[in-house]
C-alpha cells in the first residue's frame, strides 16, 4: 500500500471535518473554497510551517518527528486511536523496500486451548485480514452458520469476515443495524494497514472489495478507526431471532484477534443464545427442527 498516499488521505480528511469555529479561529465573514480548515491554518495551530505541513499531506515528506505528530494530532483533536494511526503510518513513510512477505497466520496452542476453554461462549479468532482461523461450534453457529463448519481449516479457501459482511447476504441480514458493523470492519482494516503497509494480500483484499462494494469504497475514503471498546448489536439470527449481542474483542500476543459474543444474563437475548448453544450441541436433528416453522395440525 502507499502509505505516503494513506497518511496525506488521513490528514486532509480530518482537516475537512474541523471548522474554524470549532477551534477559535476568526473567519470575519470570508467566502471559504475549502470545507474545514485551511492548511496554513491547520499549519498554526500545530506550530509548523504552512510549507512543511503541505510537503506532508502531499506525501512530499517522511521526516516528521514524533513531537511535530503529536502537535498535529492534537490540532486536528484526535482521539488516542487516531493519533497512534498516525505515528503508524508516519512510521509507514520511514520504512525502507519490504524484505520478505509476512508470515502466514496460523493459530497458536496456546489461542486453540483458549478458544476450546471458553466452552459455549460463541468465538471466533480472525487473523490481521480478517480471515476467519478458527471458531467454536456456538461461534459458527452464530456468525456463519450458513457455512461448512471446518471452513476456517481450508487455508486460502477459509471464510474472511470483511468480505462475508460486505458481499454476503446471510451475514448482512445478521445485523439490524448493518451500516455500523460495516464501519467497524472498514475502521480495523484501516488500523491493520498502517500496522502492516506492505501486506500484498491486504491490498489485495481491500482492492477487492473497493471494486465490488460501492460501500466499502466509500467507507474506506472516509478514513474512520475502529476505535476499540465493546461492541453492541442487535442481530436476527434465522434460527432463534432477534438477540441484543455484546461482541468483544481481544488482541492476542501474535496480532490475532479473539471475538466473543455476550449476552445479558436474564434477558431475552440471552434465553435465545442459550437456545442456539442448546440446538447446535444438540445436533443436526435438532437444528433442523428450530429452523423449520411450526405446522399446525389437526386434533385427532
Amino acid at each position: 500500500m502507499d502509505v505516503k498516499r494513506q497518511l496525506g488521505e488521513f490528514l486532509q480528511t480530518r482537516r475537512s471535518q474541523l471548522r474554524p469555529e470549532d477551534v477559535g479561529l476568526a473567519t470575519y465573514g470570508d467566502r471559504r473554497r475549502v470545507s474545514g480548515l485551511r492548511r496554513e491554518e491547520l499549519a498554526l495551530l500545530a506550530g509548523v510551517s504552512a510549507s512543511y505541513y503541505s510537503r506532508l499531506e502531499q506525501g512530499q515528506s517522511s521526516n516528521a518527528s514524533p513531537e511535530v505528530l503529536d502537535a498535529i494530532a492534537a490540532a486536528l483533536r484526535l482521539d488516542d486511536a487516531e493519533r497512534s494511526h498516525l505515528h503508524a503510518l508516519a512510521a509507514g513513510t520511514r520504512r525502507g523496500p519490504a524484505v520478505r512477505r509476512p508470515a502466514v497466520e496460523r493459530l497458536s496452542p496456546a489461542v486453540r486451548q483458549l478458544v476450546a476453554a471458553v466452552g459455549d461462549v460463541p468465538t471466533l479468532v480472525l487473523g490481521r485480514r480478517s480471515d476467519v482461523l478458527a471458531w467454536n461450534r456456538a461461534g459458527h453457529a452464530l456468525f456463519a452458520g450458513h457455512l461448512q463448519a471446518d471452513s476456517p481449516g481450508r487455508g486460502p479457501d477459509r471464510p474472511n469476515m470483511a468480505r462475508l459482511v460486505f458481499q454476503d447476504a446471510h451475514t448482512r441480514a445478521l445485523y439490524a443495524d448493518w451500516p455500523a458493523k460495516a464501519r467497524a470492519v472498514v475502521g480495523t482494516l484501516r488500523i491493520v494497514s498502517a500496522q502492516y503497509p506492505d501486506d500484498a494480500q491486504l491490498a489485495a483484499l481491500v482492492g477487492e472489495l473497493s471494486v465490488k462494494s460501492p460501500q466499502f469504497a466509500t467507507m474506506w475514503a472516509d478514513h474512520r478507526l475502529k476505535t476499540g471498546g465493546d461492541a453492541v448489536y442487535e442481530m436476527r439470527h434465522p434460527l432463534v431471532g432477534a438477540m441484543s449481542v455484546t461482541q468483544q474483542t481481544l488482541r492476542t500476543e501474535s496480532g490475532q484477534y479473539l471475538v466473543m459474543a455476550t449476552t445479558e444474563v436474564g434477558s431475552p437475548s440471552h434465553a435465545a443464545m442459550t437456545l442456539l448453544v442448546h440446538t447446535v450441541n444438540a445436533g443436526p436433528s435438532a437444528a433442523r427442527a428450530t429452523a423449520e416453522p411450526a405446522v399446525d395440525r389437526p386434533a385427532r
